[in-house]
């Protein structure tokens, strides 16, 4: 039962991507705590190597916002590139699959990335939303990458 377990953790731990902080703008002046911001983090989309995404959001400021009680806005915009040649890691890309999730409260929100296969086209869509556990917001943003002569995997 053990052993069940601790697959259960490293498979999660791998599958965590992790954002790296590109920039920030403050939006808002705090006189305790750090200003309310604007940041820009970059993800690697863990199983298409050669496409990052850049996704902008809110993060308040302030002594809660410090501590880690603050809840950010909704609001979320993302944008995914091709930044090198694409390869794809695994096998087959499920047609809709969720890449990142963070945490944008203390409890029940989440800003959220999913990618969907647009097989007919040749396109990788990225969308961002975030949710809550009783409502979620329907404020979202999406973008695509056109995969060129790199061929899907079934």
């Amino acid at each position: 039962m053990k052993k069940r377990y601790v697959f259960l953790l490293v498979l999660t731990l791998a599958a965590c991507v992790r954002a790296e902080e590109v920039g920030e703008v403050s939006t808002a002046f705090v006189l305790i705590g750090a200003n309310h911001k604007v940041v820009v983090e970059a993800y690697d989309d863990p199983k298409v190597s050669g496409v990052t995404c850049y996704v902008s959001r809110a993060k308040t400021g302030g002594i809660r916002g410090a501590v880690g009680l603050a809840e950010d806005k909704a609001e979320a915009s993302i944008a995914c590139r091709q930044v090198g040649p694409i390869a794809f890691t695994g096998k087959s890309l499920p047609p809709q699959e969720e890449l990142f999730s963070e945490r944008m409260s203390v409890l029940f929100k989440r800003l959220r990335v999913v990618r969907m296969v647009d097989r007919k086209r040749n396109v990788l869509v990225y969308l961002t939303y975030s949710d809550r556990l009783i409502d979620g917001s329907p404020q979202n943003s999406v973008t695509a990458v056109a995969l060129g002569q790199a061929v899907l995997p079934r």
